[in-house]
């Protein structure tokens, strides 16, 4: 039997229709500074009237039930980099310079040793994404979380000039889309994945023979930091748009930064999908549809420039040592389609 993210508990409609309803209360707060609105990949706060001043950017989010697995195999030191990627690469979309990082961990017990553990890769995380962590908060709520359980969230504020942010507004029909690739699930999905691939010590670090490795090692991988990546390029070629492909994958997040009444073809046979998400849709029994309306495929991150700048931003990905991938282009006809 097919089974999905909405049956595995997780209603990407209902966030939707949560965004809707919270929008009122969300801009009775709003004063001249706020620019923009909800729906971005990050929330901009202008620090004067000046047409090339600066801008905050800012961005949070945690890590989701990647966590379960976690707890399992008691392997704590890299959750905290899925905990500032998951920020960081939103608020870099805009091409803001991360400049921040909180974190907030809540405990049902507090072990030391493992909050050090958990705090050890937050500040791995900031290290790839050069920015610093200030603080953090750690709440002991016993009763609240089972034996050994937490969870783990992030706050991050970059930096950029209002006149270079990059929102997707001079995205044109025939733009180009170029992907980079993602290090695996990254932190999105994972309440499918744990109906494909049980939480239990025994079955995750024994050899998966259609995997071609032992699950842990593949579900805990840690999503990538592109900050660097993302910086470097937009200082050699004009990026009009940046997509984190986080929840929601190709589907949800690549419209985000495109003018609503165009839309996107994206060619599937463009690159090699990873085994992680081949072995995912067999065992689920999806259509390819709804993969790419849940994970993020193999692409972690996707530009739009134009025509004329597609090659020079394949160059200088590759050599800022990216796999880049030619992914699709913008249409005249709103929506996502495949080919």
């Amino acid at each position: 039997m097919a089974i999905d993210y909405k049956q595995a508990g997780v209603d990407v409609e209902a966030g939707y229709s949560a965004v809707r309803l919270m929008k009122e209360y969300v801009q009775s707060t709003y004063d001249k500074n706020v620019v923009g609105d909800l729906g971005s990949f990050g929330g901009f706060y202008a620090l004067d009237d000046k047409a090339d001043g600066d801008v905050l950017v800012a961005g949070t989010d945690g890590v989701g039930t990647k966590l379960k697995y976690a707890f399992v195999l008691d392997k704590h030191n890299t959750i905290g980099i899925d905990a500032v990627a998951m920020c960081v690469n939103d608020i870099v979309c805009q091409g803001a310079r991360p400049l921040i990082f909180l974190d907030y961990i809540a405990i049902s017990k507090l072990v030391p040793e493992k909050v050090a553990e958990i705090v050890k890769g937050v500040a791995e995380g900031c290290r790839q994404a050069s920015c610093a962590l200030i603080g953090g908060e750690t709440a002991e709520m016993p009763g609240f979380y089972g034996e050994g359980e937490y969870d783990i969230a992030g706050f991050s504020c970059g930096i950029a000039k209002k006149n270079r942010i990059i929102n997707g507004s001079e995205i044109k029909e025939g733009d180009k889309l170029v992907g980079i690739r993602s290090s695996g699930i990254h932190s999105n999905g994972f309440s499918l994945v744990r109906q494909l691939f049980p939480a239990e010590k025994e079955y995750l670090t024994r050899f998966d023979e259609e995997l071609g490795s032992c699950p842990a090692e593949v579900l805990l991988t840690p999503t990538r930091i592109y900050v660097k990546t993302v910086l470097s390029l937009i200082e050699k070629v004009k990026v009009k748009g940046i997509a984190h492909i986080t929840g929601g994958g190709f589907i949800e997040n690549i419209p985000r930064i495109i003018p609503k009444n165009l839309g996107i073809k994206i060619n599937t046979s463009s690159y090699e999908i990873p085994t992680i998400f081949r072995v995912l849709q067999k065992r689920a029994g999806i259509e390819d549809r709804k993969m790419y309306n849940t994970f993020n495929m193999g692409i972690g991150m996707v530009f739009c420039v134009s025509p004329d700048a597609e090659e020079e931003c394949l160059r200088v990905l590759k050599t800022l040592g990216e796999d880049p991938v030619s992914l699709g282009v913008v249409t005249d006809k709103a929506g996502v389609e495949f080919e």
